[in-house]
């Protein structure tokens, strides 16, 4: 292409190098020509010589030529536009920064920490202050860079494409943080110009605006650096784990109804889960989104955090306040699906890129959205650096990975017709396996003790395996196959229950299968479900007793714990994500008893190490009783390597007095625990005696004890 060619294709913003004509060239001779696009500029001039730049006729090209001597390699430009000066270095006078080794990593799948490599980042390069942008663009014909710096015009700041990585990038000196931006892309085949924000920002616009912002580089002085060191060794499998888990906008607001910033948040989020016991809270997803009723579960920015909340220093200090009171802090994360939004990932560059081309493939009819393309490498190097940009940059212990169903089975909510089988003729995804595969190999080998956690709701074998041994590698999986049962149990009137004893009884068939964590989520008390004290039978006494003792029952029972913010207080209403959890009825003696139950069986969790340390080993648990459907009662024990716990629970408002459960020892039992307990609302029918073992074996055990079950509710025995 000769020169005026590429110059008459740079006025139409169709150039594909602007590299190649613009800045500083060889003109033979030892002259040099510097050439500046410059549109709507009077007049120009360069500065280190003093002398002005000439104007190509009939366009906007300036040009000046003479000896190279007299042009700095870094030269700035002087102009004139609507009455202003403007003055910089030219950008088209700096070679490109990226390497070719970082390029191909990301070209093979393999570049893990590919935030550093694209996306607006502030660099001093040759002593020149500026704004590095890169994207990847493989089906535009040219990329620009647009901003409030340069009126959102495509035709001033042209990037360069990297050979045929797809890359475009380019260098805009005297950028500094803030800077809003967007890329202005012209789609090669098509010619369809389409504006979108940058797949890479670490800071974006509040919404509706949908700009991204050069993001700052991090100013917060963590605080943190014991609990991360501690982190490296977390022996997890044996910990107490009880996630509490939180949407940011609505679990408290402001007097006015406004949403709390990240360290308003701190303040009254660090001393609740204090008193309340848990051990780690899990954020619904805070990377950026453009509507507020996803919950964050259609997300634009991969690498923000949502501005919606504050800026990225203010959820590092949420995260390093709840690390200083030893709560750790997990981030649901969405790398299953994006949305349709214009200014997002969708046809991002005029053709199928981070979405599979195949519609039968991208489409998640679910939630109206599409999937990711798992078979590009790219889109794979781009997913695994989001994540581990949550575990480096925010100090996060962990990711639940949402709607992992939906990745691993291409008929996933698919009639037949619907779906295009893998290359066996099967409905796995093999691509989303080998993507899954390789994101817990990296966050596993990167930050030891970190906890990967999928929300999957089928038979798939070895979630929580390791690759190695031919598992996905996941530390654990929900076990929704217990809480669905579980709840279908409880909203049962209990005369019916005794016919539907195997609802909570063959949990243990396959409890030890996986690493489970036993989930109460958000996803139980929304879109007309009800809340957990809602779906309890009976009336309202019964509900709270209900609810008091399904709380006992995930308490005692093996795995770890999550629960949903509001649900700890027994809650009537579901859950509105446009207001806040209703703290008066703290004021009210029955949500108040609620409440402090599942701080006190937080603490007998943490406190008792039968009931966390093999909840992952069917040695951990063993039935006393497990087949009296007669009386709706299980009882079981929970064994430790220092010693045992008894569990009984009775599913009916009928009190029974002399039930006698085989125990392993003797001595004398203590209740620590009794959900019917006054203090938590109950009518305070137990056992507040201790109770002495009788030499009379009973369920395979060398020994017995007569104790009173309260109704509808759960006790806890142990032996001194």
């Amino acid at each position: 292409m000769d020169g005026g060619e590429a110059l008459r294709r740079l006025a139409e913003g169709r150039l594909h190098d602007p590299f190649s004509v613009l800045g500083r060239h060889p003109a033979g001779d030892g002259d040099v020509v510097v050439r500046a696009y410059l549109p709507s500029v009077e007049s120009a001039e360069i500065v280190e010589s003093g002398e002005p730049m000439s104007r190509r006729p009939g366009g906007d090209v300036f040009e000046w030529r003479g000896r190279g001597d007299r042009v700095p390699v870094r030269y700035r430009i002087r102009s004139r536009r609507d009455g202003r000066i403007l003055e910089d270095f030219d950008p088209y006078a700096f070679e490109p920064q990226l390497s070719d080794g970082d390029l191909e990593s990301f070209g093979r799948g393999d570049h893990f920490r590919s935030h550093w490599l694209l996306g607006a980042r502030r660099r001093r390069v040759d002593g020149v202050d500026g704004v590095l942008f890169a994207l990847w663009a493989p089906n535009a014909e040219r990329v620009s860079v647009v901003g409030d710096f340069n009126d959102w015009d495509g035709r001033r700041h042209p990037m360069g494409v990297r050979g045929r990585s797809g890359v475009w990038e380019l260098f805009i000196p005297g950028l500094d943080a803030g800077a809003l931006y967007k890329y202005e892309i012209r789609h090669g085949p098509s010619g369809r110009v389409l504006t979108r924000s940058d797949p890479f920002a670490r800071s974006f616009e509040l919404r509706p605006r949908t700009a991204s912002r050069v993001a700052p580089d991090a100013a917060y002085a963590w605080t943190d650096s014991a609990w991360m060191e501690g982190q490296k060794n977390f022996e997890w499998r044996r910990a107490p784990i009880s996630i509490y888990e939180l949407h940011c906008g609505s679990w408290a607001r402001g007097p006015s109804g406004e949403f709390l910033d990240y360290r308003a948040l701190a303040d009254r989020l660090v001393p609740y889960l204090e008193e309340t016991g848990f051990t780690h809270v899990e954020l619904l997803p805070i990377t950026e989104h453009p509507l507020d009723a996803s919950w964050g579960y259609q997300a634009t920015g991969y690498f923000a955090p949502t501005s919606r909340y504050g800026d990225a220093d203010g959820l590092r200090c949420l995260i390093d306040r709840l690390h200083g009171r030893g709560i750790g802090v997990l981030l649901d994360w969405v790398p299953g699906h994006f949305p349709r939004d214009a200014h997002g990932l969708a046809a991002f560059d005029g053709e199928p890129l981070f979405e599979y081309a195949d519609p039968l493939k991208a489409e998640q009819r679910d939630w109206g959205t599409l999937a990711f393309n798992y078979d590009r490498r790219e889109v794979r190097s781009f997913l695994v650096s989001s994540a581990l940009h949550w575990l480096e940059e925010f100090h996060f212990d962990g990711i639940r990975v949402d709607a992992v169903a939906a990745m691993l089975y291409l008929d996933y909510s698919r009639e037949p017709g619907q779906w295009t089988p893998n290359v066996h003729g099967g409905n796995e995804n093999l691509e989303a396996v080998g993507f899954l595969r390789t994101l817990n190999e990296a966050a596993h080998l990167e930050f030891p003790g970190t906890l990967i956690i999928a929300e999957e709701s089928t038979a798939w074998p070895g979630v929580t395996r390791p690759t190695y041994a031919g598992g996905l590698g996941f530390s654990l999986k929900w076990n929704m196959g217990w809480m669905h049962d579980t709840l279908a149990y409880l909203s049962m009137d209990p005369v019916h229950r005794k016919h539907h004893h195997d609802r909570v009884t063959f949990g243990p068939v396959y409890a030890f299968s996986e690493n489970f964590l036993l989930p109460l989520s958000h996803d139980e008390v929304t879109h007309g479900k009800g809340s957990l004290l809602a779906k309890m039978a009976g009336d309202r006494w019964q509900q709270f007793a209900n609810l008091r003792l399904l709380f006992t029952f995930q308490w005692t029972y093996p795995g770890k714990k999550l629960l949903f913010m509001g649900s700890e207080l027994g809650q009537p209403s579901e859950w509105d994500h446009d207001g806040q959890v209703p703290w008066e009825l703290l004021g009210a003696p029955e949500h108040a008893g609620v409440r402090k139950l599942v701080g006190d069986l937080n603490r007998l969790y943490r406190t008792r190490e039968p009931l966390h340390g093999r909840d992952f080993e069917s040695s951990g648990f063993r039935w006393l009783r497990w087949d009296d459907r007669e009386s709706s009662v299980l009882s079981y024990l929970r064994i430790g390597s220092r010693g045992d716990v008894v569990v009984v629970l009775n599913f009916t408002p009928i009190p029974r007095e002399g039930y006698r459960i085989g125990v392993p020892r003797s001595g004398e039992y203590r209740e620590i625990l009794n959900s019917d307990s006054r203090f938590y609302g109950g009518s305070d029918v137990g056992n507040p005696a201790p109770i002495a073992a009788e030499n009379v074996p009973w369920m395979d055990q060398p020994f017995s004890i007569p104790v009173t079950l309260p109704p509808l509710a759960g006790i806890v025995l142990e032996a001194p």
